[in-house]
């Protein structure tokens, strides 16, 4: 059994990971929730919510939980700090915990670089100028992004509460006819039940936030061996990408 740590902001779509174990063989997902003062996804908000006060409290937690990786399962909250703070952010949380540790925005590049795709485009849930800041994450990491909409969601809360119906047509609306991928950045939006739907609609890869962060999870504790969906990436065999936050 492979037991992966995730550290979740606040409270929204954590249940999303209960989803994602089950349909996962001899996968545990131990969560602990870090704090969220504010529930905004604002630039200001989300650069406390990843702050090293707040991810050392939730990794001394976690740190407990027999894991064989941990990830902190924020994009927002890792991506605002650019990419040399959100590689801090990896290092602090795996001096605390002692294994193995990566953040969802990292997760997205190395899912890209495991599926050799470089083309996307973002349907992110946040507003715009959060969005903007992912944008720019990948670019540096190599990526090219061919379009981004912003569905201007301010609060997780009110992401986690998206209708399914909702949230499948902005993302089909959303692509573009040249991307190899369709991003989903949001780790409060519950996407386990979409994945294939949207896969099967747009007959292209889609990758979301907690879907990524598990994945992440099992690349580190050297367990990313194809396995059932959801998605093409659990399906794409073992990882053999290096890791960003290391070496770009």
């Amino acid at each position: 059994m492979t037991r992966v740590g995730i550290l979740y902001p606040g409270y929204s779509a954590e249940d999303d990971y209960k989803t994602f174990a089950s349909r996962l063989d001899d996968v545990e997902l131990p969560l602990v929730h870090t704090l969220m003062r504010e529930d905004a996804h604002r630039v200001d908000a989300l650069l406390d919510v990843g702050s090293e006060e707040v991810l050392s409290k939730g990794a001394e937690e976690l740190s407990n939980a027999g894991i064989d990786s941990a990830v902190w399962a924020c994009t927002s909250g890792s991506f605002v700090f650019g990419w040399d703070g959100a590689r801090r952010q990896v290092q602090g949380v795996r001096d605390v915990v002692g294994v193995p540790a990566s953040s969802t925005s990292f997760a997205f590049v190395h899912a890209l670089r495991q599926l050799r795709l470089s083309r996307v485009a973002i349907a992110a849930t946040y507003p715009d100028d959060v969005a903007r800041h992912f944008e720019r994450f990948l670019t540096e990491a190599g990526v090219t992004v061919l379009s981004l909409a912003s569905h201007g969601i301010v609060t997780a809360a009110e992401v986690g509460r998206l209708d399914p119906d909702e949230a499948l047509d902005f993302v089909i609306s959303n692509d573009h006819p040249g991307a190899d991928a369709v991003l989903v950045p949001d780790t409060a939006l519950h996407s386990a039940d979409l994945i294939d739907p949207m896969e099967a609609l747009l007959g292209k890869t889609v990758l979301t936030a907690n879907q990524v962060s598990i994945w992440e999870g099992l690349r580190l504790a050297g367990r990313c061996e194809s396995r059932p969906g959801p998605g093409n990436l659990f399906r794409s065999g073992t990882s053999t990408v290096r890791d960003a936050f290391e070496r770009r």
